[in-house]
């Protein structure tokens, strides 16, 4: 009985956790995307133009950005009107929460068939490794370890300190600048 009372609660934590998690997220790429020269070349192999959006089905909370071009995306918001090129959907908000509350691995939940992709195959495998890349940086190894097929044996200390403080100053940045809003 306890229980029935609390999961609409539950529920709406995970959501708003969720939504939260995709702002960062969708931010963290624009602001990596800047910082990072290896991300800036994943991303430049994509083409420029190129949406991609994450977000919970059918009609959730999501994250879109736009390769503009010389490896750099631009966060676009939640969402956008009109067709993206790569689309990855979470089924369920609870899919979506395992894996940013780093329960579950991307490809896991993949594997499991929680996630769909909709767009070119070869783009969501670069899209996670640069998803991959991001949160081996902004993450402490501890935890990336759990939301990333791999973490980068290259990456030491310093370089993720330094990489992870110029992501997080571009990614508060974007919270104020007025043109994301």
């Amino acid at each position: 009985m306890l229980s029935k009372r609390f999961k609409p609660v539950v529920y709406a934590a995970r959501k708003a956790y969720v939504e939260l998690m995709f702002q960062v997220i969708g931010r963290a790429l624009e602001a990596s995307s800047k910082s990072d020269e290896q991300i800036r070349r994943e991303v430049s192999k994509l083409p420029k133009g190129l949406t991609f959006e994450m977000k919970v089905m059918p009609d959730g909370s999501g994250l879109v950005v736009r390769h503009e071009g010389d490896g750099v995306f631009r966060y676009l918001g939640g969402s956008i009107p009109g067709k993206v090129d790569l689309s990855v959907q979470f089924k369920h908000i609870q899919h979506a929460f395992m894996v940013f509350s780093f329960q579950e691995k991307t490809a896991v939940s993949f594997a499991n068939d929680r996630i769909l992709v909709d767009g070119e195959v070869s783009y969501a495998i670069r899209m996670v490794r640069i998803l991959n890349r991001v949160e081996s940086f902004i993450l402490p190894k501890v935890i990336a370890s759990h939301a990333v097929k791999e973490y980068p044996a290259d990456l030491q200390l310093p370089e993720k300190l330094l990489s992870a403080a110029r992501i997080y100053l571009k990614t508060v940045n974007l919270f104020f600048d007025r043109e994301h809003a």
